[in-house]
């Protein structure tokens, strides 16, 4: 799942990535900014994210991202 750090007025990324890990532990969750300074993006495996895309991002880095996530996983 891709999860964006930011929603303005709405649940971010960590706190949904919190709620999610507690149904499922196993979960592979990608975290997403445009903020690179947020401090969640310097240590996101911190957090329990299992990547990071910086927006904006192309198809080709998205593929990456999820093809690095997927294969750890396995």
């Amino acid at each position: 799942m891709i999860l964006d750090l930011t929603v303005p007025g709405g649940m971010g990324g960590r706190e949904a990535a919190r709620q999610l890990l507690t149904l499922d532990p196993q979960a592979r969750l990608i975290v997403s900014t445009g903020y690179t300074s947020d401090l969640s993006i310097a240590d996101w495996s911190h957090y329990r994210f299992s990547g990071f895309l910086a927006k904006p991002y192309s198809a080709v880095e998205m593929t990456r991202v999820l093809e690095l996530v997927l294969s750890h996983s396995a």
